[in-house]
């Protein structure tokens, strides 16, 4: 029988036996200003027919210069529902949705509708914020945002799951009079708490539909998926790894930062290891001066052959 967050997006990543892999936006790599949509959206669509299980995401409401990075730039979710349109069975995954910086009322609607569009293909991975000036921004107290994160994630399963329903905390009051419209395709949507989000981890193994975590060292990522297997059973483990291709197919690997550049031979002895050591889903990151060509030649070369 299957729980009721399991919508088409996360069978698609979670169902099967083996490793699945996924993709992020930008996928033009193009992280300080406005990535061609067009482009992107054809990327999108070559992801998904050359192999890719999801499209992943991100979620940055504000530009940091001195963080470096904004994202996809695009607003998360107006930009999953061109990515659906443009796209058929494909996961679309949140990498993740900050709560403590939108309204938890916003958030269910916005991801319900996208879910909708897109015939069940919604994955949301959801945390808590690491870039401080937002916070100031939108007037959140930052020692709040585990709370904060607790009351959002308690109040999304609870308008997904409940008709009228009545309850109350610091985002508002639902009094019984108001309903929240449209429902997702299935009675929850799947949450995949991502990095420690300000939890305990046996509060993220009851809470969460999964684990979204990001690169480790092996031996620190065995210690990890012991204590999540512990706490929380079967329940996926998922995470991201900087994959930058090498034009060598069997140069060794070069640490980089969350990850690694190397040849596909090694990644494809790599991910096995990943598979064996218990990870359900990976989120690569292979598309650099030639999108296009490197995300084939990563389907190809690793995930065809594993």
């Amino acid at each position: 029988m299957m729980a009721d967050h399991e919508n088409a997006g996360y069978r698609r990543l979670f169902d099967g036996d083996g490793l699945t892999f996924g993709t992020g936006f930008p996928l033009t790599d193009n992280r300080t200003s406005r990535p061609p949509v067009e482009r992107e959206l054809e990327l999108a669509a070559h992801a998904e027919s050359v192999g890719f299980d999801a499209l992943w995401a991100r979620d940055v409401p504000l530009y940091w210069p001195r963080f470096g990075d904004a994202g996809q730039t695009f607003d998360t979710w107006p930009w999953l529902s061109q990515v659906a349109a443009r796209t058929d069975e494909v996961a679309l995954g949140t990498a993740s949705v900050v709560l403590p910086l939108r309204h938890p009322l916003h958030v269910a609607k916005s991801a319900a509708t996208v879910d909708r569009l897109s015939d069940g293909r919604l994955v949301l991975g959801i945390a808590t914020g690491d870039r401080d000036p937002e916070f100031d921004a939108f007037g959140v107290d930052r020692e709040e945002r585990g709370a904060r994160f607790r009351e959002s994630v308690d109040l999304l399963r609870t308008v997904w799951r409940e008709d009228f329903p009545q309850v109350e905390g610091r985002w508002g009051d639902l009094d019984g009079e108001l309903d929240l419209v449209p429902e997702p395709t299935t009675e929850s949507l799947p949450l995949l708490p991502t990095g420690h989000a300000r939890q305990e981890l046996e509060w993220i193994a009851e809470h969460g539909d999964g684990w979204l975590f990001y690169h480790l060292p092996e031996s620190t990522l065995e210690s990890y998926l012991d204590d999540w297997r512990e706490a929380a059973g079967e329940k996926p483990y998922a995470m991201a790894v900087r994959s930058d291709l090498a034009d060598d197919p069997e140069a060794g690997p070069e640490h980089v930062h969350q990850g690694f550049r190397a040849g596909t031979a090694w990644f494809r002895e790599y991910f096995r290891r990943l598979e064996e050591l218990g990870v359900d889903h990976v989120l690569v990151s292979p598309a650099g001066e030639s999108p296009e060509a490197d995300l084939q030649r990563f389907a190809a070369d690793v995930i065809d052959r594993l």
